[in-house]
C-alpha cells in the first residue's frame, strides 16, 4: 500500500540552522533516502521551495483566481513529501519517524487513495 509523508516544517527555523546543522540535516536526509531505496520503500520524495514561492489557485463557478502564498497562515508550512510503499500503517509510521526532517517539525501520514 502507498502512503504519503508529508513533512511540515516551521521555515524561520530551517532559515535560522546554522551551516553545520544544515548540512548535517541534509546529509542525514540524503542518506535516510538511500536506506529508504534500498529497503524497498521509497517511491519518489523531494523537497519544496519556500512557501513564498507558492500560488493558490481557486475555481469556483468557473472562474479560476491564483494568489500568492499558501491558503492559510500556519505555523509549519508543507516543506517536502516521501512518496512509500509499505506492508500497512504500523510499518509506514515506523518509516515516517525516522525521516531525519521530522525532527524539524512533523510528518503527516496519509495513506494513497486509489481512484480505479
Amino acid at each position: 500500500m502507498k502512503y504519503l509523508c508529508l513533512v511540515y516544517l516551521d521555515e524561520q527555523s530551517v532559515e535560522a540552522m546554522s551551516a553545520e546543522e544544515t548540512e548535517a540535516c541534509v546529509r542525514d536526509s540524503r542518506a535516510y533516502d538511500a536506506a529508504l531505496r534500498q529497503s524497498g520503500h521509497m517511491i519518489a520524495a523531494h523537497a519544496l521551495k519556500p512557501v513564498a514561492m507558492a500560488t493558490t489557485v481557486r475555481t469556483r463557478n468557473g472562474r479560476v483566481s491564483t494568489t500568492d502564498g499558501p491558503f492559510a497562515e500556519t505555523k509549519e508550512q508543507l516543506g517536502g513529501f516521501i512518496l512509500i510503499e509499505a506492508r500497512d500503517l504500523d510499518d509506514a509510521i515506523q518509516v515516517a519517524s525516522s525521516i531525519p526532517v521530522g525532527r524539524l517539525g512533523c510528518i503527516e501520514v496519509r495513506p494513497v487513495a486509489s481512484l480505479d
